[in-house]
This record gives C-alpha cells, sequence and structure tokens, in this order.
C-alpha cells in the first residue's frame, strides 16, 4: 500500500529478499552461527534480507505479521541513516515501528532488573547478545527509550530528528539542534521517566513476589503446626477417654465388692448426704 511505511522515515525503495526456513534446522542454516538460539527472526541490512520461521515457530515466535514488520523496520532505518543508528536505537525503533506494546510488561514485572544493570543507553547494547532475560529487558528499555523520543515532538514525531541526524551525522548533535537535549540529557530524562511510569507497578510486582515467596516458606510450616495441633488433641482425647473408662471399671468393681460383702457400704453418690 502506498500509506504503508515506517514513522519518521521516507518510504524504502530498496528490493527485500524474504526467506521463511522450513524448518529449524534450515532457519539456523539460513541465519548462521553466530544468531541467538532464541532470535523469531533476522534482519540483515547489508544482505537487504530477513529470515523467518515457517510453520515449525514456536508460539513464542510471535504474530508473524508484527515480526516481519519489525524486521523490515531494521531495514527501512538502514536504509535511510547508514550504519548511524546504535544498536539500542535499531532495535528499539524496529519493536516501537512494529507496535509491540508488550515489550513494555517486561518493565513493569521487574524495573529493577530491567534497569539494574542498564544505566546508560549505550550500555544496553551488550544485553541483545546476552541470554533472552537480559535480550528482553534490553529491547523493552530500547522500546521505551525510543517512545521518549516520539514523546519530545508529538506533532511531528521522529521526522526532525532523523533529518537532523543525517545531517548532523551525530545523535548527540540531532538531539541538541531538534530539542536542546544532549544525549547524556535525554538518558536521564529515559531512566527518570521510566522509574516515574513503572515505578508504582514494578513495587507492586515486588510486593506481590515477596508475598508470594513468604507464603511459599509460611504455608508448608503452618499445615505442621495443623498437623501437629491435631494429634495432639487426638492423643488428649484419647487419654481423656481412657481415664474416663478406668473410672468407670473401679466405680463398678466397687459396687460389685459391696454386693458380694453386705457388711461393706456401697460406695457414696456424688453430693449426696447422710
Amino acid at each position: 500500500m502506498a500509506t504503508d511505511t515506517f514513522p519518521g522515515l521516507p518510504r524504502p525503495s530498496a528490493t527485500v529478499l524474504i526467506q521463511i526456513a522450513a524448518d529449524q534446522r534450515s532457519f539456523r542454516a539460513l541465519v548462521g552461527d553466530h544468531a541467538p538460539e532464541w532470535g523469531a527472526a533476522f534482519a540483515f541490512p547489508a544482505e537487504r534480507r530477513v529470515v523467518m520461521q515457517g510453520r515449525s515457530a514456536p508460539s513464542s515466535a510471535g504474530d508473524p505479521r508484527q515480526v516481519l514488520r519489525h524486521e523490515l523496520a531494521h531495514l527501512a532505518l538502514h536504509e535511510a541513516l547508514g550504519d548511524l543508528p546504535p544498536r539500542w536505537f535499531d532495535e528499539g525503533y524496529a519493536s516501537w515501528a512494529a507496535g509491540e506494546w508488550g515489550r513494555e510488561e517486561v518493565i513493569a514485572a521487574n524495573l529493577g532488573l530491567a534497569l539494574g544493570r542498564y544505566r546508560t543507553l549505550a550500555g544496553l547494547d551488550s544485553g541483545f547478545a546476552a541470554g533472552s532475560g537480559e535480550a528482553d529487558a534490553a529491547y523493552a528499555l530500547s522500546y521505551r527509550a525510543v517512545a521518549e523520543l516520539v514523546a519530545l515532538d508529538e506533532a511531528r514525531g521522529l521526522t526532525l530528528l532523523f533529518r537532523y541526524w543525517r545531517e548532523e551525522g551525530s545523535l548527540d548533535r540531532a538531539l541538541r539542534r531538534g530539542y536542546g537535549l544532549t544525549l547524556g540529557g535525554f538518558e536521564r530524562r529515559w531512566i527518570e521517566q521510566t522509574r516515574r511510569r513503572y515505578g508504582g507497578l514494578a513495587l507492586f510486582a515486588d510486593v506481590t513476589v515477596g508475598t508470594l515467596a513468604l507464603l511459599v516458606i509460611v504455608a508448608p510450616l503452618y499445615v505442621i503446626r495443623r498437623r501437629r495441633d491435631r494429634v495432639r488433641l487426638a492423643q488428649m482425647r484419647a487419654s481423656d477417654a481412657a481415664t474416663e473408662q478406668r473410672d468407670r471399671e473401679s466405680a463398678l468393681e466397687a459396687l460389685l465388692r459391696s454386693v458380694d460383702d453386705p457388711t461393706q457400704a456401697p460406695p457414696r453418690e456424688p453430693g449426696s448426704s447422710s
């Protein structure tokens, strides 16, 4: 469609090769040995190529239409800006352009984990090469950073930033020129806004996790205590029943002796008067 493009960028004009792997073996062969095992699809901007999983893709791979748009966004960004965007912006923009709103759930679930390791935007780049957990946090925070950049100019989005970035060849200079912000100043804004936006949700999640952990510890102790109390109560009831039985047997024995020996007075009933 004529309107099918990517926010802030001119409509891409290059031809793209989209390869859909028939199975996991074919997928690994197409993407190469250096691609992380948890990746669902990969874009190769220099080759104008996208590789996706086919029918054998697991459910965790996501909506294939959204996945394809994510990978095409990488190619569109590279066509417009070349190698200027760092990895965090490349991944954050692709997630934002593909409408991957679920990325933010990672931050909401564990803000401390997400921001505890990554204090700068440049530091996010190392997270993409780590395990899937750290990569999820890096993707989510990169998405959040691009969303914050979009919010700097609600009328034009990223259009002005991309123009200045091409002209200046530097994101820092483009930010200074377009918004009067240094890259360091934007980093502080990004962290502050992220904490403000998700701090309450993260606190709720931490409290919930803490409560569940406490229940895991306390619940077995409560069950053991209840069982011990039931055993103790059963033993007390058995002891009382045995004592009562012995008392009845003693009273009966005394009564029988008084019948056999008339000179012996029968036992007096409790509470009787002479």
